[in-house]
C-alpha cells in the first residue's frame, strides 16, 4: 500500500489519541519505520500490523479499528487530498455510488502503482444500491463498510449498509446494499 494510508492511520490516532499513543503503537507494531512517506509504496504487511496494534493497544475490536480508519479515510484523508476527485464522482450519494467503480481509474493517474480494488453496481434503486468489491487484499470488508459510511455523512445522507455476501462465508467477495 502507498505511504498515505498509513499516514492517515497515523493521522487518525494522533488525533483522537495523542502523539504518545501513537508512538506505542508503533512500538507495539514493531514495524521499524518513524515516518510514512504518502507516494512511497509500503508492505501490505505494515497496515496490517498497524491495524493490529491499534486494537491491542486501544482494546478495541479489528472491525472496530478498520470500520472507524474506513470512515476516517473518507472524512479526513479523501476529503483534504483529494476533494476535487470526490466531486467528480457525483454531486450526491446515489451518483457517487454509481460511479464508485471509475473512482479508482482517476486515482491510479496518481499513484500508477496502486493494485486498487474493484467495485461493481448492482440493484439499483431510488432508495438502495448493492456494491461489490472485490479485491486481492483480504481482512478488508470493515474498511469498505467505514468507507460507504463515510460517504454517507459527507453527502449528509443517512446511510443502513448491510452485508449480503462475504468472502468469510464463501463468496469470492463482498457485497453491501446501501439503502438511504
Amino acid at each position: 500500500m502507498y505511504g498515505i494510508v498509513n499516514k492517515s492511520i497515523e493521522d487518525l490516532v494522533v488525533s483522537n489519541f495523542g502523539e504518545e499513543k501513537w508512538e506505542a503503537v508503533k512500538i507495539r507494531s514493531d514495524i521499524g519505520i518513524d515516518f510514512f512517506i504518502s507516494n512511497e509504496t509500503y508492505d501490505d504487511d505494515v497496515t496490517y500490523k498497524l491495524a493490529g496494534a491499534i486494537s491491542e493497544e486501544m482494546n478495541l475490536s479489528i472491525e472496530v479499528v478498520m470500520f472507524t480508519f474506513g470512515e476516517w479515510w473518507i472524512l479526513d484523508t479523501t476529503n483534504k487530498r483529494y476533494s476535487g476527485l470526490l466531486k467528480l464522482g457525483g454531486k450526491n450519494l446515489q451518483e457517487f455510488l454509481k460511479n464508485l467503480p471509475q473512482f479508482h481509474n482517476h486515482i491510479m493517474l496518481i499513484y500508477p502503482k496502486l493494485t486498487p480494488p474493484e467495485f461493481k453496481v448492482s440493484d439499483l434503486e431510488p432508495t438502495s444500491i448493492c456494491i461489490h468489491y472485490f479485491s486481492k487484499r483480504i481482512g478488508l470488508k470493515d474498511f469498505v463498510h467505514g468507507v460507504l459510511s463515510g460517504l454517507g455523512k459527507l453527502f449528509q445522507t443517512e446511510v443502513t449498509i448491510e452485508l449480503q455476501e462475504s468472502r468469510d462465508s464463501g463468496s469470492n467477495h463482498e457485497v453491501f446494499k446501501v439503502s438511504w
